[in-house]
């Protein structure tokens, strides 16, 4: 009896100590993170403008460059020179549809910027036809610039002179408001931003903190779409894929480590 005892005790033993085949087939952690960043695509990665133009140009608007490893406008380089064309920029080396795009950003006092998706050339300006994640000075805009006549072209007659919750940071830009919980660091300092875009629902990210959700293309958004800014502009946001682009808005800005991974 002893002997039969310590017998299945020592196989007991022997099959703990054998390796578990499903762990064997699992991929370390750090294979995990390089799985997972190799999907990612970048679009700047802080040496290179390579695939960057103007919209409706061959190559980039003045004031674009590389400075300290961000892609930053230069309002010395650009707006200060006698140039008159537009100033925003894309990604034009590709089109994408369902994505995940993040980047990091940063303002100087009453900046002003945007994130576009879904671009198409051949329109006045970018706003026209695409969906904007808006990027501003929250905090300072309304002190430094007037509001009030572009709010009343608008229909704001309630406080015209200050900025409205759907153009404020993180906001689809004259669509959605983002969550008035929000984080956002203080001018000069880096924000992170994030949208995910799929037919069934659209998010914006800030700082790790997802502000809103929307579904596109629906009802809501239709009359969303038809009671505000976009009224007039039949073609906004009607695109299933298009560029990524950035928007100056005549202030200084900054962005660093854009990259994209398809969904």
């Amino acid at each position: 009896m002893k002997k039969t005892i310590f017998s299945l005790a020592l196989l007991a033993v022997i099959f703990s100590c054998k390796t578990d085949p499903k762990k064997e087939m699992e991929p370390a952690a750090e294979d995990t993170a390089e799985v997972v960043e190799s999907e990612w695509q970048y679009l700047f990665d802080g040496t290179s403008l390579e695939g960057w133009r103007g919209y409706n140009l061959d190559s980039l608007p003045p004031g674009w460059t590389i400075q300290d490893s961000t892609l930053a406008f230069d309002t010395q380089l650009g707006l200060e020179q006698e140039y008159t064309g537009g100033v925003d920029i894309l990604y034009g080396a590709e089109e994408f549809d369902n994505f995940e795009l993040y980047l990091e950003w940063k303002l100087p006092a009453g900046g002003n910027s945007g994130i576009f998706y879904h671009v198409k050339e051949g329109y006045d300006g970018i706003p026209q036809v695409a969906p904007e994640y808006q990027l501003i000075d929250d905090e300072n805009y309304e002190n430094i610039h007037d509001l009030t006549e572009y709010n009343l072209s608008l229909g704001y007659t309630d406080h015209p002179e200050q900025l409205k919750p759907l153009q404020s940071t993180g906001a689809d830009y004259a669509m959605h408001p983002p969550d008035p919980g929000k984080i956002l660091h203080p001018v000069g300092e880096w924000n992170s931003s994030k949208i995910v875009f799929t037919p069934e629902r659209v998010e914006h990210w800030l700082n790790g903190k997802m502000v809103l959700s929307f579904v596109p293309w629906d009802e809501a958004w239709e009359a969303q779409k038809n009671s505000d800014k976009w009224k007039t502009s039949p073609d906004y946001g009607i695109h299933k894929s298009g560029y990524i682009a950035l928007q100056d808005h005549a202030s200084p800005i900054w962005f660093r480590n854009i990259k994209i991974r398809k969904r």
